[in-house]
């Protein structure tokens, strides 16, 4: 009986880490409030965009066509409970800040395309959604290799990338972050 209270409390609290406003896992150099100097770190590491991803239409995508803007890559499920609290802040991010260059690409993951479908269209997600892989196919099992290899690991959902204009990682948001840390990063990235 005392195992399945531990066990309890663990779990609750895994949850409650994955769903504060703070990101424990942040691991951005960035110091947003400084006067001057660089939005990414000088020692960010180029983000491996060399994949083709097909979008909920089937098309091919690039991750590489992208590049040239500010990069926001949002690994994502429809199950995900943090997912959706973070989806509408996106889809504002992308109206506003597309102008001066942001493009917000979700990558759905562990889930089907069929379900994101209806998803997509219900939450008015105005920005590119591409599929990373589907837990129901077998012969994603590569993709999601290499995207795990690439991007991961990731222990859970969902996964942010900010991606500058000339393609360097220069944060990543492992869970819940608040929204406005991502537009601060943003803007700085932007240089607005």
């Amino acid at each position: 009986m005392i195992l399945k209270w531990i066990a309890a409390a663990v779990s609750a609290l895994a949850l409650a880490v994955l769903t504060l406003n703070a990101d424990p896992w942040h691991t951005s150099d960035m110091d947003l409030d400084a006067e001057a100097g660089p939005a990414c770190p000088a020692n960010a590491k180029p983000a491996k965009l060399n994949f083709m991803l097909k979008d909920l239409q089937n098309k091919d995508v690039s991750l590489a066509s992208f590049k040239g803007k500010v990069l926001v890559l949002d690994f994502w499920a429809t199950w995900c409970g943090p997912c959706k609290i973070e989806i509408p802040w996106f889809v504002e991010f992308q109206n506003k800040y597309a102008k001066d260059g942001l493009q917000i690409v979700g990558v759905l993951t562990e889930d089907t395309a069929a379900k994101a479908r209806p998803f997509v269209k219900e939450w008015k997600m105005n920005y590119a959604i591409l599929r990373g892989n589907d837990p129901n196919k077998e012969d994603d099992t590569e993709l999601r290799e290499d995207l795990d290899t690439a991007y991961g690991p990731m222990f859970g959902l969902p996964v942010t990338f900010l991606i500058s204009r000339d393609g360097k990682v220069c944060s990543k948001h492992v869970g819940l972050s608040g929204k406005d840390v991502f537009e601060k990063e943003i803007k700085a990235l932007l240089g607005i």
